[in-house]
């Protein structure tokens, strides 16, 4: 019986000790920066994720997570990390180390295109930080793994797995190709770069429309034989351009050109960014509806905000005088003044108003944990983490 007190006084002292690091960061978030109020909700939810189990959506007041398999698992370490970047406050870095424990074993895992998001956004920024030779074997072997999904008579890797038939690829997949650049610069293997190279352009030839927008998916015929269909996933319409989907070419495309310095990739990312800037739908604060060809009053997209932003940033650099810099100021100055969360909502995330998959009704108006970690890292780029 005493034993039994003992542990119930325990469980009692626990459970008073997350409640009082959950109370003591909720507070007015008006006179915090926004690396400052993201870095006080990571710690927020840090004392409400069970052990294993990565954040991924906060749907009908109730966090959403994952395991480590999950496309999105890498961005709460890689977010982690880049609030460590802006503050060197340790906590977010043991927790961002203790993340990368758990989906360290996904540097084998072949049965996904994801490896860029889940090991680049996790475990590259950790190299890029610290680096490490654990780090690189894990990143080396993520490399290894992603280009096993590379078929030489399609030109392409293999995003989802479906018939015998088919050979599926969504845009998405040019996020993944980062990860095959460093291990060629890291190994001196130039497999992985030809493999980055080859899909890029297979992707230039069949993805995109006469005006610059994209399918969101594209199935070859898996002997090479070309294009069996293009149509949408999780978009409105096989012919619409789906917002993140145009986002994911404009970023994937910007790092080609920075990874390869060949101009047919400069020129594909600006014509994507001429798009999106001159779009009659675009919004007035400039943070997109889900789909560009969705009514003006249809959910925004806050998550496709941020990856446009992060992505003008670097372009700017590169094509200066389009006025990428400014359009993606104004849309973080929109994120930040109208789409970030008060402490203690919005399930600990910093972003609101996000889609996920709104044909399949998952995912629609809520934060997403990609929208945090683009957030922040253009914010970065922005220089604009003090303000």
């Amino acid at each position: 019986m005493n034993r039994l007190i003992l542990i119930l006084a325990m469980a009692a002292l626990v459970a008073c000790k997350r409640q009082e690091k959950q109370t003591t960061l909720v507070g007015s978030a008006t006179t915090m920066t926004p690396a400052e109020l993201a870095s006080s909700h990571y710690k927020n939810m840090m004392s409400t994720l069970e052990k294993e189990d990565f954040p991924r959506s906060f749907e009908k007041d109730k966090l959403t997570t994952s395991n480590s398999e999950w496309w999105c698992s890498g961005f709460y370490p890689g977010t982690l990390l880049y609030l460590y970047e802006i503050d060197g406050d340790t906590v977010l870095f043991n927790e961002a180390n203790r993340m990368l424990g758990l989906l360290e074993k996904e540097q084998f895992n072949t049965g996904t295109h994801d490896l860029g998001f889940m090991m680049f956004c996790s475990f590259g920024n950790a190299n890029r930080l610290n680096p490490s030779a654990d780090y690189k074997e894990v990143l080396i072997n993520s490399a290894k793994s992603l280009s096993s999904r590379f078929s030489p008579e399609v030109g392409c890797i293999r995003s989802w797995d479906s018939g015998a038939d088919d050979y599926i690829v969504i845009i998405d997949n040019m996020m993944n190709l980062e990860l095959l650049f460093w291990a060629t610069e890291e190994t001196g293997d130039s497999s992985y770069y030809d493999i980055a190279v080859t899909h890029a352009n297979t992707t230039l030839a069949n993805h995109f429309r006469e005006d610059n927008s994209s399918y969101h998916v594209v199935n070859y015929a898996p002997d090479g034989s070309g294009v069996q269909e293009k149509k949408t996933a999780q978009g409105l319409s096989d012919d619409s351009a789906w917002a993140r989907g145009q986002a994911w070419g404009l970023y994937g495309y910007t790092v080609m050109f920075r990874a390869t310095g060949d101009t047919i990739y400069l020129d594909q990312a600006n014509k994507i960014a001429k798009f999106v800037m001159n779009h009659p739908n675009l919004p007035v604060d400039k943070v997109p509806v889900w789909d560009f060809d969705a009514a003006s009053d249809a959910p925004r997209d806050a998550s496709s905000a941020a990856i446009m932003a992060s992505a003008l940033l670097e372009l700017d650099s590169y094509s200066p005088g389009q006025g990428y810099n400014a359009l993606a100021n104004e849309m973080l100055t929109s994120l930040s003044t109208n789409y970030l969360a008060d402490l203690g909502a919005n399930g600990n995330f910093l972003i609101e108003h996000c889609v996920g998959h709104l044909p399949a009704n998952s995912e629609v108006d809520v934060p997403l944990t990609y929208a945090d970690y683009y957030f922040i890292e253009a914010m970065l780029r922005a220089g604009r983490v003090g303000n």
